[in-house]
């Protein structure tokens, strides 16, 4: 019988003995920064001299770890031994493998606060986001164990008399898992799983930006059981390793979650066949957003302001499903505009080790000169009426940033800028303000606040996101309750934490018997 799943539930807190557990996790993770970590191929480490120095974004003079870089050859090893051990893993009880996610959940839980601390070092997460993404990282372990379990006997298809037919699914093959920094837990766990538990074999590619919380990873699903070569983790550069991988005659599909171009790239190079090559490679891709709160006149006004303010600000605004454009219709835009900077004019930025700061860094000096760019586009296409400050004499920290007045051309209004900006545009009624909302090339994740039926049940018709959210923001997706991936150019609509993920993993296979 498979056991009814509950999403795991968010730290509070509020409560001292929260806060004095997470300073424990802190504690801990101070005690192993600057290790070193190895590649791991067929489940023997290995070390090489070239490393990706992964550093604290608040405050880039620390480092969280030096990683093993892989390279051609050693990624050539990691395929060859996951080559290999498919032979044998494809053939195991999907219940045995969904134990050892049941298991590595069970680690992960012991040892929560620990993880979301190390996120708090090496992504830049505050407390409450940190502690998100672990939680939903332990979602997606309990969460696809499950799923492999409903699904492991395929599905019910007719029978005549004299003949059994059959409808199972079967693995794919060797998976190449290429995860983002945003969510350095939670989806570098949730897309390796998935494919491991549906039976495949996994190369691993964390970003190089937050490779030491996937290494810790790894060594959790060891400890749960999983063989040596069935999961191998070869960090390394996308150009190098990740172009490499791609392209190999021996990958059957590619898992990634990051930019759209980086996801173009992969999508128009996993098309081409290969010498030796079998099959059509599979894809999943998630790809980023340029995602929509939508305000209406008749609204909860309050509702809209806090909504917009934690949507567009939470992680920095580092979210695929950040809502980077607000569009409020034109009679209470100045009411919705004026409380939305009152409130981000409240908010603390600065190291997120300390709780009270609402917003830490971005991660990276890329990221903070793209964003600050941004920022100056948008003083010529709107008006910046709050933040529009950076400092990176430190730590890469970006003040969160309002820009009211945007026409809905702008290149803030159409391009993904993943960072605390958010667009402020003005729509004279609500056929108006679908349409703007629209008119993008991406459609991951909107939301609407309104208190009108007749404009949520057109919203809920003609908004074409993936995930669209009524009276509430438009991030915070919980793994088996709002399955996630967008439209167009958001990527392949594959849904994480839903029910048909894992067979994106596997193939349908029918066998008829004559009796």
């Amino acid at each position: 019988m498979v056991k009814p799943y509950h999403h795991e539930p968010f730290t509070d807190f509020s409560q001292e003995e929260n806060q004095k557990a997470f300073k424990e996790g802190l504690k801990v993770v101070d005690a192993y920064m600057g290790q070193d970590y190895d590649l791991v191929i067929n489940g023997e480490r290995v070390s090489t001299e070239d490393k990706i120095v992964s550093v604290n974004p608040a405050n880039y003079e620390e480092v969280v770890g030096r990683v093993s870089k892989a390279n051609k050859d050693l990624a050539e090893q990691a395929m060859q031994a996951a080559v290999e051990a498919f032979k044998t893993w494809r053939k195991t009880k999907p219940e045995m493998r969904a134990d050892i996610l049941f298991r590595a959940a069970a680690i992960v839980r012991r040892r929560k606060h620990e993880f979301s601390a190390l996120l708090v070092k090496e992504a830049g997460k505050p407390w409450n986001e940190a502690d998100a993404d672990t939680a939903e990282a332990i979602d997606f372990l309990e969460y696809y164990g499950r799923q492999m379990q409903l699904i492991k006997d395929g599905k019910p298809v007719e029978s005549r008399e004299g003949e059994i037919n059959r409808y199972d699914y079967i693995p794919l093959g060797v998976g190449v898992v290429i995860s983002p920094w945003n969510f350095a837990f939670a989806i570098m766990a949730g897309t390796t799983v998935a494919a491991l538990v549906s039976g495949n074999t996994v190369l691993l590619k964390p970003a190089s930006s937050t490779p030491v919380v996937a290494a810790k990873f790894v060594e959790v699903m060891e400890e749960a059981g999983l063989p040596k070569g069935v999961l191998n983790y070869i960090p390394g550069s996308g150009a190098e390793v990740g172009d490499y991988l791609v392209d190999h005659p021996k990958t059957r599909f590619i898992s990634f979650t990051g930019s759209r171009d980086v996801g173009l790239r992969i999508y128009e190079r996993a098309s081409k066949v290969n010498e030796g090559q079998i099959w059509l490679k599979r894809v999943i891709a998630e790809m980023g957003g340029k995602d929509t709160i939508v305000v209406d006149k008749e609204a909860d006004l309050e509702l809209a302001a806090q909504s917009i303010v934690a949507s567009a600000f939470g992680f920095s605004g580092q979210k695929c499903s950040a809502c980077s454009r607000a569009i409020v219709l034109e009679e209470v835009y100045d009411q919705v505009l004026d409380r939305v900077v009152e409130l981000t004019k409240d908010l603390k930025v600065g190291n997120p080790e300390d709780r009270k700061n609402f917003m830490g860094p971005v991660i990276d000096q890329a990221a903070y000169d793209k964003i600050m760019s941004y920022v100056e586009i948008g003083k010529s296409e709107g008006r910046i009426v709050a933040g529009g400050e950076g400092d990176d004499s430190k730590g890469w920290f970006v003040q969160p940033t309002v820009v009211a007045d945007v026409d809905r051309s702008a290149r803030l209004m159409k391009e993904e800028i993943f960072g605390p900006v958010v667009a402020f545009a003005k729509a004279k009624d609500w056929n108006e303000a679908i349409d703007m909302a629209n008119d993008t090339e991406y459609g991951l994740t909107g939301a609407v606040i309104s208190n009108n039926r007749a404009n949520i049940e057109q919203a809920r018709e003609d908004f074409l996101v993936g995930n669209l959210y009524f009276n509430r923001g438009c991030t915070g997706a919980i793994v088996g309750y709002q399955p996630f991936g967008g439209f167009n150019m958001s990527g392949t609509d594959s849904k994480a934490g839903g029910p048909d993920y894992l067979l994106l993993h596997m193939q349908a296979r029918t066998t008829s018997e004559m009796l």
